[in-house]
């Protein structure tokens, strides 16, 4: 939906440095607790995780909305503690737009500009400038109540893009969109993104979003940074179960097993339902024999198989079909838990149906049982 036209208004770009962040309310409730984390030039940074867990507060630290408890907060190099919203050189796009509904659409695009006090001229420029970028040129007579959600959504990040800021602050700005409209408007603005080569921090609960627009995600738990990486690297080599379970969808599967010797081979075993643990998770788990761990496998390194296969492949029985056309999510059970496996569409299955399944052992990662920790390397 963006046009392929140059993009004039030149953006200033900045790094965002958090160092030790923490925000403590009243009563000492801890939102946020030693939050470091840098946000590069020109970088897409998104943080992740459930509600509550202090993602839009450190967003509302940095916009200068919430007041900082502990540590120091940089912009551009410079220390912002202390300076106000409006001088931090920041543009915010709300979970709610928070348009002026009584304006019209140019209006509240231009609105930020106008109490700057920037000349007429340049206002205009920039509005229509903003409004090529988003296909929104038509909607500029139009007041909030007469657009869509979509339509709303352009209009607040047109209003950001016209601040040239030195940083842009997405605060869960999809999640009032329906689904098809979300997929579409996430495509929008990595395109955009990649168009004006700013710094952007974007809060989403949604792990679909980070994946798929962010340089770097920071996964947080109860105010806690659990993992900061690229997307690839929290899917393929995440450091606990809770990002290995809230990265990916479907989720990962978790089984507690004993780690076994038997034959000279290190087997997983869930009461009996065992499998050969092989390849560097084989001698990652020596040191572990005799012992319960937690064993992590995602539903796509899940290979259905025809019949049974002694140590080779777990027996379940399926409970759930989701049927999704180019692929076929199996919800089965092992016993003792319930896994969710991705399998060929051309596959007939039925409720109630014993399913074989081989785990690439490649893929799997094991969790300690109290700690929670993944079991990598010297950790082992």
């Amino acid at each position: 939906l963006f046009r392929s036209l140059f993009y004039k208004l030149e953006v200033t770009m900045a790094t965002v440095e958090m160092k030790g962040i923490g925000k403590v309310y009243d009563g000492g409730v801890r939102a946020v607790d030693n939050a470091n984390i840098t946000v590069n030039d020109r970088e897409f940074v998104v943080l992740v995780g459930p509600s509550g867990c202090g993602k839009t507060t450190t967003l509302r630290m940095v916009a200068g909305l919430e007041d900082i408890t502990e540590g120091e907060l940089y912009i551009d190099g410079k220390l912002v503690n202390d300076v106000p919203p409006k001088d931090r050189d920041i543009a915010m796009v709300f979970q709610n737009y928070a348009l002026y509904p009584h304006m019209t659409v140019y209006d509240n695009m231009a609105f930020g500009l106008k109490i700057r006090k920037y000349p007429k001229q340049e206002i205009q420029a920039r509005v229509k400038e903003a409004a090529q970028i988003l296909d929104i040129e038509e909607l500029l007579d139009r007041k909030p109540k007469a657009l869509s959600g979509g339509q709303r959504q352009r209009v607040a990040v047109g209003r950001a893009i016209v601040r040239k800021p030195k940083v842009f602050l997405f605060d869960e700005p999809l999640s009032n969109l329906d689904a098809k409209l979300r997929v579409q408007m996430r495509a929008e603005i990595s395109n955009l993104h990649n168009r004006l080569q700013a710094t952007m921090i974007y809060v989403t609960h949604d792990q679909v979003e980070a994946m798929t627009m962010a340089d770097k995600i920071v996964v947080m738990k109860a105010g806690v940074i659990q993992q900061i990486g690229s997307p690839l690297e929290l899917y393929n080599n995440p450091v606990n179960r809770f990002v290995a379970g809230f990265i990916g969808s479907p989720p990962m599967n978790f089984m507690t097993v004993v780690i076994k010797e038997e034959g000279g081979k290190i087997m997983a075993d869930e009461d009996g339902n065992a499998v050969e643990v092989t390849g560097e998770n084989a001698d990652r788990m020596k040191s572990y024999i005799g012992k319960e761990i937690i064993f992590g496998v995602r539903p796509e390194d899940m290979e259905i198989k025809d019949t049974a296969q002694a140590g080779k492949t777990l027996k379940t029985s399926v409970t759930v079909i989701e049927p999704l056309g180019a692929e076929i999510h199996l919800y089965v059970d092992t016993g003792k838990h319930s896994m969710i496996a991705r399998v060929p569409p051309r596959l007939d299955f039925h409720v109630g149906d014993d399913a074989f399944f081989e785990v690439n052992m490649n893929k799997v990662v094991f969790f300690d049982m109290e700690t929670e920790k993944a079991l990598v390397g010297s950790e082992a």
